[in-house]
């Protein structure tokens, strides 16, 4: 029996995208905004916390740090964040299946306010293990809310705007890099004196997002599927959606809870063991490992030489690096406006060939300098380039791919492999990459244009187009791509009361 048709087009009410606006803005700002934020601000006042350590030591031994140990503390003060990051994906699954979703990401900020007071009082207590223990709690915070958002935004959007809605994870992403380098600034809060306050104010977002979540809806899929509370579902969705009929609606959710009938919640390990989800968990592996290994952050690394060779002034070259976020940040936004026009396939493989490009004429660049007085310019403008080219494709519609590829069941699951892999790729990126620039030097970007040419192959001949379907819909199709022995497709006889899907 076909699906009744959905309503044609209704107009959206002021208050549908009131609430669904407010909603994105409150789990954004405490959540993905906390990584990029965190992220950067930890650029600005290195010299000054190097100096407090180098000084906190001297008073407890009575002789400086060695350059060896000042360079090991301060190696733990910057990997501690994606070690807690790690942590935090970890523990990403289970509470966004125990707590919920809303739940999660408001208990999340208990870390945060910890991470605040160990920052803001290190200086005055004479302890930098207390900016080593806060960078390992903010991780971890960053870790659960890169997971958690975008599960919860996904779930809570209408299909028509699933991927523009699950795109504003990266958006705040990017917001968050360009806010923590402007708040970092030698005027603002990057001066000797400031460096606490700025490493504390990672508290602001976090009591936002305290005020203004608890007054929004609960992802209504959760609380239909995971909790079996219809009414506190239709609740939700009357929320989100405003006047708009959400029977239609409803009966999408209910026929995918009747998918999941007699089903718990898949374990991280269990994608794996799974035939059946194969396509899905080698999409999200090959294409996440894309992400971070394309060499965006790397650019990033590069961006302050690649501004003093083209005869920036030094003093001005904190101003130049803002300049890179906010490229990141526009074109994320663009990708927002467009990824419900174009699709998701479009976006990922227009962003990794471009990406081969500018890397490929960035290396001719940096092999000719010394050559063309021209060529460290022209190197320059490959780095805004490929930033934007990041921002297009990668950056925000990889992060969709855990929401839409898997059903309620192994979603959480795949959150959790998901945050995994991209906080052990940014460990190893960043331990690794002053050795590759010290071995491959003017050809550092061949192994990463190798990275783009293949996840653009990967994505032209594996990933389907997911744009305008529901999540059976993509559950449908990806059924019809795997081989006949591998096609056991849940069947369903009508929407029943199930249990809830326990980890």
């Amino acid at each position: 029996m076909e699906d009744e048709p959905e309503p044609a087009f209704r107009p959206r009410t002021q208050i549908q995208g009131r609430v669904l606006l407010l909603t994105i803005c409150a789990a954004g700002i405490g959540g993905t905004f906390q990584f990029g934020y965190n992220l950067s601000i930890i650029n600005a006042p290195t010299w000054h916390i190097q100096q407090f350590t180098n000084e906190t030591w001297q008073a407890r031994t009575g002789g400086p740090l060695s350059d060896y140990l000042m360079l090991l503390v301060w190696s733990l003060i910057v990997s501690l964040f994606p070690l807690g990051g790690l942590c935090g994906a970890l523990l990403a699954g289970p509470t966004a299946i125990t707590l919920g979703r809303k739940k999660s990401l408001l208990v999340n900020n208990v870390f945060v306010v910890a991470a605040a007071i160990l920052f803001g009082f290190s200086r005055r207590a004479g302890f930098f293990e207390m900016i080593m223990l806060g960078r390992l709690l903010i991780g971890v915070s960053a870790g659960v809310s890169m997971n958690i958002q975008p599960m919860y935004l996904g779930e809570s959007a209408p299909k028509e705007l699933r991927g523009a809605v699950a795109m504003t994870s990266a958006i705040f992403t990017a917001l968050g890099l360009v806010m923590g380098q402007v708040v970092g600034l030698r005027e603002l809060l990057g001066g000797a004196q400031s460096w606490p306050l700025l490493l504390a104010s990672c508290l602001v977002p976090g009591v936002l997002q305290l005020a203004s979540l608890p007054l929004l809806p609960e992802s209504p899929r959760y609380l239909l599927i995971d909790r079996g509370d219809a009414k506190a579902c239709m609740a939700a969705l009357k929320q989100l959606r405003g006047n708009r009929d959400v029977a239609w609606e409803l009966e999408e959710i209910e026929k995918e809870r009747a998918a999941c009938q007699g089903r718990r919640a898949l374990r991280p390990w269990e994608l794996f063991q799974d035939p059946a989800l194969r396509r899905q968990v080698t999409s999200l592996v090959v294409l996440g490992s894309a992400m971070e290994l394309c060499g965006n952050d790397s650019v990033y690394a590069y961006a302050s030489s690649m501004f003093l060779e083209a005869r920036v002034p030094e003093e001005k070259v904190q101003y130049a690096i803002i300049g890179t976020g906010s490229c990141e940040l526009f074109a994320v936004l663009v990708s927002c406006v467009v990824i419900e026009r174009v699709g998701r396939r479009v976006l990922l493989i227009g962003g990794y060939s471009m990406m081969t490009c500018w890397g490929s004429i960035f290396t001719v660049a940096l092999c000719l300098q010394s050559s063309f007085h021209w060529m460290p310019y022209l190197a320059m403008s490959c780095t805004f380039a490929f930033i934007l080219s990041f921002g297009i494709g990668p950056a925000g519609v990889t992060g969709i791919l855990a929401t839409e590829l898997f059903d309620q069941t192994a979603r959480p699951a795949a959150y959790v492999v998901c945050g995994i892999l991209m906080w052990t790729m940014l460990f190893l990126v960043g331990l690794g990459f002053p050795f590759m620039l010290a071995s491959l030097s003017h050809f550092l970007y061949v192994p990463f244009i190798g990275v783009c040419i293949c996840g653009a192959i990967y994505t032209g001949l594996f990933l389907p187009e997911t744009k305008g379907k529901t999540f059976l819909e993509i559950a449908k199709e990806l059924q019809r791509r795997r081989l006949p022995k591998q096609a056991q497709g849940p069947t369903w006889t009508g929407p029943e009361v199930i249990t809830s899907t326990e980890l």
